[in-house]
């Protein structure tokens, strides 16, 4: 029993370090890992350099001797310090036989071949281009042993988190996406901030009022960083990302990062409801329009699609109010949190146009998908029409749907200025909006990072869902690409 147990941890030793020397083969996997494990990868400098030494020694005196002995060099010298030997022999008039002067020979061959050796070594030693062990494997090798996995273990725990990250190709994918997403919200950042910052608008003018004394507004760009330079005012605001803190708005004083996560619960609520109610309508009423293309409800289902495309939304928030609120009395004319009935309108209001364009689109990719040559083979093997149109059909219709869902849902997300703005509720649009005629640098930034993350993080969704839909697409995830 201990002995299946030393078997396994020997070979969950090597598994590791053969993850280790594959994830290293890719430059910036490697950068990474070293610097996750600093202080092992110092201790394995170390051992490295010893063992280099030690290694490079022997490795050039078994080279030498090998070309000392391939060339014909050491062939050559046997052979001239036994004739050597012989002319001595006669000269000396000594009476050896033949046998002694062939050890006579060798003797003084032995010693001439180590000193040409060491002189060549000498000579070389260090220029050698081929290293017998590399920096890579000494760190997979010294992983192999307790001691040495015990201490990478111990001082660079955080490599092995990477390693699990680059090893898992799904989570890898994820890990990739959000490094991405950090690019893309700083980029945003910068751009946004530098027209901001370059904008003939002034904030301090605006809020203040034109009888504000020079004074006034030197105080308030001073206060608020304004006269600070660009670069310094970009670094605050880069910065603030990291931290969490964004800085006060100039108008109110108020948190930014806590502003917008007090209205963020509204948004995110109403374009819930919105989401639920388009996609409930939409896909069924598109698949079945596709199914029944051409027929009296084919073109009813368009027209009333076109119709929600094209209605202006304060329009129809302002007919719902004049006749569920006014007229019927069914439903309140604004928002309040306290009563759930209060999102409904709103709710249909905003998601008239996702429905109308995702009922559109289900149409449309579910008439290409049942003209697939698959489908037909489906129903040829006497399928129901049921069984091949949500089984077959469906599936492979919803991958450009969902792309149109996702990025609706990320705008929404985002905020419904307009819808916001009838039914007079306090959420991120509404927020966003009004924000930037001053401009309030510091909210503005935080609308507009707040929607970078939201639509990155539903993008990052919409592709892991096309991954579980797709086995294409979740083949290619695994293989890396």
């Amino acid at each position: 029993m201990k002995k299946e147990e030393t078997d396994k941890s020997i070979n969950y030793r090597h598994r590791i370090s053969e993850t280790y020397d594959t994830a290293s083969q890719e430059r910036h996997v490697a950068w990474g890992l070293k610097l996750l494990s600093f202080p092992f990868q110092l201790l394995v400098l170390i051992r490295y350099l010893f063992n280099k030494r030690k290694d490079e020694s022997e490795f050039l005196i078994t080279n030498v001797e090998h070309e000392f002995e391939e060339s014909g060099e050491s062939a050559e010298l046997k052979k001239e310090l036994l004739r050597q030997e012989e002319r001595k022999a006669a000269f000396l008039d000594q009476s050896l036989s033949r046998s002694d002067i062939e050890k006579n020979a060798e003797h003084h061959f032995q010693r001439a071949r180590q000193r040409e050796i060491t002189k060549r070594i000498n000579d070389h030693y260090g220029k050698s281009d081929t290293r017998p062990q590399d920096f890579l494997h000494e760190t997979t090798s010294w992983m192999r042993e307790p001691l040495g996995f015990l201490l990478s273990l111990v001082l660079g725990f955080p490599m092995y988190l990477l390693l699990w990250i680059v090893s898992v190709p799904m989570v890898r994918y994820i890990a990739n996406r959000l490094v991405a997403m950090l690019f893309v919200i700083i980029g945003v950042t910068v751009i946004v901030f530098t027209l901001l910052h370059l904008s003939p608008s002034d904030a301090a003018l605006n809020i203040l009022g034109e009888q504000a004394t020079p004074q006034q507004i030197e105080n308030f760009k001073q206060v608020h960083g304004l006269d600070d330079p660009y670069i310094v005012q970009l670094w605050r605001t880069v910065r603030g990302i990291f931290t969490f803190d964004l800085g006060t708005s100039f108008e109110g004083n108020e948190q930014v990062v806590a502003t917008i996560m007090r209205r963020f619960p509204v948004t995110l609520q109403l374009a819930f409801f919105a989401l639920i109610f388009s996609v409930t309508v939409a896909l069924p009423s598109g698949i079945y329009a596709a199914v029944k293309a051409n027929t009296t409800f084919d073109h009813l289902f368009m027209l009333i699609a076109l119709i929600g495309i094209s209605i202006p939304s304060f329009w129809q928030g302002l007919i719902f109010i004049l006749t569920f609120s006014i007229n019927l009395g069914w439903l309140p004319a604004t928002y309040s949190a306290s009563d759930l009935s209060s999102l409904i309108m709103p709710a249909v209001v905003l998601g008239t146009a996702l429905m109308a364009s995702v009922a559109r689109m289900t149409r449309s990719s579910t008439l290409e998908v049942i003209n697939e040559d698959y489908i037909l083979t489906a129903r040829a093997k006497g399928l129901s029409n049921k069984h091949v149109i949500l089984r077959h059909a469906v599936p492979n219709a919803l991958i450009p749907v969902i792309t149109i869902i996702g990025l609706q849902f990320g705008a929404m997300l985002g905020g419904a200025a307009v819808t916001e703005q009838v039914f007079n509720i306090r959420g991120l649009g509404n927020y966003i909006v009004n924000k930037q005629f001053v401009p309030d640098i510091p909210s503005v930034m935080g609308g507009v990072i707040y929607i970078a993350i939201a639509l990155s993080i539903v993008n990052l969704i919409v592709d892991l869902m096309y991954s579980f839909l797709d086995p294409r697409i979740r083949s290619r995830i695994k293989n890396g690409q």
